[in-house]
């Protein structure tokens, strides 16, 4: 029952990454038009870029829920290094998260802000918490060993 178990917990575990992962390849397109959207077409494109943000963040709740059961029922423990490494860059994209898009999607809005340079500050910071990402996709992946 167990391994039936397990291996539902990894689907749900493996799905929830391809869906808090994907949306985010999307968004380099959408930040070259967010550089001259004005009016309603700024609106949609920033109401995209929020849906895709608001859907990484709660594919990632089900991936840390599948990920904690993924523990409890499967051979790996707490202390297992490549878990830890993933848990602590979690943490770092969790935070980075909360403070890389909402303020300066907020800023779009106000005219007195340059698009040109928050679309700019938008697409480093998708590549940096793709890159966060695909860390932690190494690390569940190819579970190195660091230490013993």
């Amino acid at each position: 029952m167990m391994d039936i178990l397990y291996r539902i917990f990894l689907y749900i575990h493996i799905l929830s990454v391809i869906i808090s992962v994907g949306p985010f390849f999307i968004l380099f397109p959408l930040i070259k038009k967010l550089r001259t959207a004005t009016g309603d077409e700024m609106h949609a494109h920033l109401g995209t870029f929020r849906f895709v943000v608001w859907l990484a963040k709660h594919a990632g709740h089900v991936l840390v829920l599948s990920g904690f059961l993924l523990v409890f029922t499967g051979p790996w423990t707490w202390d297992t290094p490549w878990i830890l490494m993933t848990l602590i860059i979690l943490f770092c994209s969790l935070f980075f998260l909360a403070r890389a898009f909402s303020p300066t999607l907020r800023k779009f809005d106000d005219e007195v802000h340059d698009k040109v340079g928050l679309a700019l500050k938008l697409q480093r910071a998708v590549w940096i918490y793709l890159g966060l990402l695909m860390i932690m996709l190494w690390f569940m992946v190819g579970k190195p060993y660091l230490w013993f």
